[in-house]
């Protein structure tokens, strides 16, 4: 397969919005798109040795007491790497995923090259009348409601979400 044909939708849940402050990514969620299906999935919770604040636990769900016992990110990262290997990037929002997971990288001494597509640009250039553009605003807008089964917040079922917006985007 030649370099960027494939596409990974990918997520990251992270301790906080600041990697100068610290924060760091606690979950990686991503899923491999080939002919326009979801041909094989990553996802793992990451323990990179830091706390994470109540505030931000309460907006995924994932706490500290999770994070025990899972792998580290020099466990993790590498693994992901080879997963998104020749691939496009999608995330919605991109620059915040890609920023986190490239500081991650760099943690390694690794590097991040990879093309990206931003699907919260994407709905905005679509559908301008939308209120917001939030993932679970532009899925309803496409799907009609949100992901029954969903966890919002999780970094694997938002992948997903991001996969079916984008499939849907990209299909017009």
């Amino acid at each position: 397969m030649g370099l960027f044909n494939r596409h990974v939708v990918v997520d990251v849940e992270t301790t906080g919005l600041s990697i100068a402050a610290g924060d760091r990514v606690i979950e990686i969620g991503a899923v491999n798109i080939q002919d326009r299906e979801i041909v094989s999935e990553f996802a793992t919770l990451i323990d990179p040795g830091v706390f994470i604040p109540w505030g931000v636990q309460r907006i995924h769900g994932i706490t500290d007491e999770m994070l025990i016992g899972q792998p580290t990110p020099e466990q993790v990262i590498p693994l992901f790497n080879e997963f998104i290997r020749e691939s496009v990037l999608v995330a919605h929002n991109a620059p915040f995923d890609l920023r986190f997971l490239r500081s991650e990288f760099a943690r390694l001494r690794m590097k991040l090259p990879h093309r990206n597509v931003c699907t919260l640009e994407m709905s905005r250039n679509r559908f301008p009348r939308l209120a917001d553009h939030k993932l679970e605003t532009v899925y309803r807008y496409l799907f009609g409601d949100t992901a029954g089964s969903s966890q919002r917040h999780r970094a694997l079922d938002d992948a997903r979400m991001t996969a079916r917006i984008w499939l849907a985007m990209e299909g017009e």
